[in-house]
């Protein structure tokens, strides 16, 4: 039996490399559902080709187009709106959730799959940004798998399997540093969003390529691992490697250091994702060792804030990771429009730390207020 795979923004970079996946290994997997928020035409072209039992489309002003595109595939059903990327999940034959959507809108839809007990593919970081504890929560009650997809947490993932209960002693996390790695603070403040979108090593959608040139896409991915792997900050450690090729390591009581290496494919994590345990053939380009120096640095926190400031948020706990990322996800949408300068973001994200509710037991409901609270904190601040 094929295994049948919903993938939740399966026009974004992480979707469309999970299809490329599912095309290459056809006789073992099946799209069961594909979900975008606006790309209608790219989510109508994929639905012809992969024939999915259902499309969502996100925002319910394109569901006529969108049924429009699909009207000689009656066989596909069309749904739009944030209900129905909670219904889909929950459909009985999909047997794998890929969360490949961008921001908070992901953490709804995986928390109706988790209880829907289906295993859960993560690329959505900010689902265990914002309610990493809660998630962790739920996947252990409803004993859905969350397996991760994110380069680093997959490398980390895999550097521990076959160690069972060995303690760890550091997660080594690598960053490329991004576009700015070796800019002076004088020389980031006048950077545009062109420089920001020109990442070194990996081909990803404006958002993510945005906070990885803030580095908050690292202070992000801090986050995501204390609760992946069960951590405090303190044993985290983040390490610039421009090259990309170790994708991160962990270290462990002995001393020992595993890591996985590769060539930077985010094919590759997503499919192990797939196939754990198994490692199934993939195309592709084969990792040199001759023609590839590998480099560490020190990650510079006065001229990368955002780095320092997710780890004050794990310190702080509670609903403040969440504040963050809302504004996050302001700022980040606000210099994309050349409304933010880039170190402005820092200081709009660091004042509606300083200005939003604090909240040290949150539920959900506490979450979704928390968000609408910060987002809304960061916007007056972009206007004054």
């Amino acid at each position: 039996m094929k295994r049948q795979i919903a993938i939740l923004g399966s026009t974004g970079s992480i979707g469309t490399q999970a299809l490329e996946v599912i095309e290459e290994h056809a006789d073992l997997y099946e799209v069961y559902c594909l979900t975008a928020n606006n790309k209608v035409e790219l989510l109508a072209e994929q639905a012809h080709k992969f024939k999915p039992a259902a499309i969502v489309i996100a925002n319910e002003a394109r569901y006529e187009e969108l049924k429009q595109l699909m009207s000689d595939q009656p066989d596909v059903k069309v749904y739009a709106g944030a209900r129905a990327l909670d219904e889909i999940v929950e459909a009985d034959p999909i047997d794998m959730v890929l969360t490949a959507m961008v921001g908070f809108a992901g953490l709804s839809p995986t928390i109706h799959a988790i209880k829907a007990h289906k295993t859960i593919c993560l690329a959505n970081k900010e689902t265990l940004v914002v309610a990493g504890e809660l998630i962790c929560q739920l996947a252990m009650e409803n004993r859905a798998s969350i397996l991760p997809v994110d380069s680093e947490h997959s490398a980390i993932f895999q550097s521990l399997v076959g160690e069972d209960d060995n303690p760890i002693d550091k997660i080594l996390l690598t960053a490329s540093g991004g576009p700015f790695r070796t800019k002076s603070m004088e020389e980031i403040a006048n950077v545009t969003k062109a420089d920001a979108l020109r990442h070194p090593t990996w081909d990803m959608g404006a958002k993510i390529t945005i906070d990885s040139a803030s580095m908050m896409n690292k202070g992000f991915e801090v986050i995501e691992a204390k609760w992946l792997f069960g951590v405090e900050a303190s044993q985290i450690q983040v390490l610039v490697h421009p090259q990309s090729i170790v994708h991160s390591a962990v270290q462990f009581q002995d001393g020992s250091v595993k890591a996985q290496l590769g060539v930077p494919d985010m094919r590759l994590p997503i499919q192990y994702a797939f196939s754990f345990p198994k490692r199934l053939p993939l195309s592709g380009e084969r990792l040199d060792l001759f023609k590839h120096p590998l480099e560490f640095f020190e990650p510079d926190l006065k001229k990368f804030r955002c780095l320092a400031m997710a780890y004050e948020a794990i310190r702080q706990g509670g609903n403040v990771p969440c504040i963050v990322n809302a504004a996050n996800e302001i700022v980040n949408r606000a210099f994309l429009e050349d409304r933010c300068g880039f170190l402005q973001m820092g200081d709009i994200i660091e004042q509606t730390m300083q200005r939003a509710t604090f909240i040290q037991k949150p539920t959900y409901e506490d979450y979704l207020q928390t968000d609408a609270e910060a987002r809304r904190i960061a916007t007056e601040l972009l206007k004054s």
